[in-house]
């Protein structure tokens, strides 16, 4: 890196990851006022309801990958006589023209996501950078915000037709990119609102604040879906609403009581184009000054995938894959969220207690396991799926608030917006991982079911890249 002591000469530089004593300095003779670091984990909250509901459980799950926007003749072809639908859980339906057609639409939903992550790649290094330099953490923060809320708003406008499949897929899949820009500064403020002996309770914090979020959304939602009807389009498009005005409103908190990050005076201060060049120039120096921050990057590139993977795809197998019903969609939304943000929460200071990477390594190991049993058991139906599934989302929140906290622990502050462009830049260099290994599990076996295995292995493989990343001995988790 160009600087590991923020430009500042009464802190010495460092390296090979001696960066916690130095990014913390400040912070440990001043301890953060808590309205500051609550106000700050509210984020987590305020764009929960578009992981929650519009990303995972309602409007992509039940709406865009659901059969109204499958062609009519298709859909008709699924119809039994009783008015239900065939069961794509079953073997006998798998090769049928419905069945096939529902996981087209999952398979197309994955590739808009990895059309996001294209773009991820192109510019969350750079506009990390750029924000350290200039010292405009906040501003990216609300700038995202901004974007995500309108495009929330944008979703009020599709329609319950084939024709309008990528409009509203492009247009999740751009919130989804500017959420990703908006997490590179808000992760980088971490360090900013928490002390060495926080750093993990306070991640978890926003970790859970979210989860927790997320059940109020689902059931700010459940008038709505219930009131108009789940087969009822202007349902999901006054939910996209309700969720855009969410975001905007509980974003406040951060945008009055947070103070915008300092520009360090280390960091180059470059144009756009030229900070490529500087970031070339700090991933040579970070693979020869930092190496433990350099091999975590690329492990956590391909088991955060799989983390990804869970939450994009999870919903979709419970209603296509298992048969669940609208109602029982909605049920598992608001359980999940509540184990998530709880177990977030409480991992938190078990992370601070044993250290982030031991608990990576425990949850990713439980995530494995249920992966596989939820495939094993699958005859069993949807019982296996609410108790594995819920066991999922037990671990998903400790191991993706343990990862940032084990970032921050490795990372000097002065690149604090930088590394974190990187790691959500690394995150998208991999994110073609899920969703190629979930359709080609589909395409090879023909049923929804088989992709959690594909999801399984992505996690499998995560793990393994893990163990083999050594942490230097005063921030050694395991």
């Amino acid at each position: 890196m160009t600087s590991t002591n923020g430009g500042r000469p009464d802190v010495p530089a460092t390296a090979d990851s001696g960066a916690l004593p130095v990014m913390f300095q400040d912070l440990e003779e001043r301890p953060v006022p808590r309205k500051r670091v609550y106000s700050w984990a509210m984020w987590d909250w305020a764009m929960q309801p578009f992981n929650t509901v519009i990303l995972t459980f309602v409007w992509i799950a039940l709406y865009l990958t659901s059969r109204q926007f499958l062609d009519p003749a298709v859909r008709e072809s699924g119809q039994l006589a009783d008015g239900s639908y065939l069961n794509c859980n079953e073997t006998a339906n798998l090769g049928s023209e419905y069945c096939q057609g529902l996981t087209d639409l999952s398979e197309w939903w994955g590739w808009a996501n990895f059309a996001a992550g294209i773009l991820i790649l192109l510019v969350a290094p750079v506009l990390g950078q750029q924000a350290d330099a200039r010292g405009s953490k906040k501003k990216w923060i609300i700038g995202a915000t901004i974007g995500v809320a309108l495009a929330q708003f944008s979703l009020f406008f599709v329609e319950a037709d084939p024709k309008y499949f990528w409009f509203g897929a492009l247009a999740v899949a751009f919130g989804a990119l500017i959420a990703e820009i908006g997490n590179v500064s808000y992760y980088a403020m971490l360090s900013e609102v928490s002390t060495p002996r926080t750093v993990g309770r306070v991640s978890g914090l926003g970790w859970g604040l979210g989860y927790i979020g997320g059940v109020v959304a689902l059931i700010a939602c459940i008038p709505v879906l219930f009131g108009l009807g789940q087969d009822n389009p202007l349902a999901y498009k006054i939910v996209a609403v309700v969720c855009a005005v969410w975001t905007i409103v509980f974003s406040i908190p951060l945008f009055r009581n947070v103070p915008e990050s300092p520009a360090y005076g280390g960091t180059e201060r470059v144009g756009f184009f030229r900070s490529y060049v500087v970031l070339a120039k700090h991933l040579k120096r970070l693979f020869r000054t930092n190496r433990p921050t350099f091999w975590f990057l690329l492990s956590a590139a391909v088991y955060r995938d799989g983390l990804a993977g869970v939450f994009a795809f999870g919903a979709v197998l419970a209603a296509q894959g298992f048969g669940f019903s609208f109602l029982e969609v909605i049920a598992f939304g608001l359980a999940a969220n509540l184990v998530a943000g709880v177990s977030t929460i409480l991992a938190g200071r078990l992370d601070d207690k044993i250290g982030p990477r031991r608990l990576i390594i425990i949850t990713l190991t439980g995530l494995v396991a249920m992966a596989f049993v939820v495939f094993a058991l699958r005859d069993l139906g949807t019982i296996v799926f609410w108790v594995c599934g819920l066991l999922l989302c037990a671990f998903v929140g400790p191991a993706q608030a343990a990862s940032r906290s084990l970032l921050t622990r490795l990372t000097p502050e002065s690149t604090q917006g930088e590394i974190f462009g990187l790691y959500a830049t690394t995150g998208r260099v991999a994110s073609f991982l899920s969703p190629l290994a979930w359709s080609l599990f589909l395409a090879w076996f023909g049923g929804i079911v088989y992709g959690v295995l594909g999801i399984g292995l992505i996690l499998l493989i995560g793990l393994i890249m893990l163990l083999f990343v050594k942490l230097p001995a005063p921030q050694r988790a395991a």
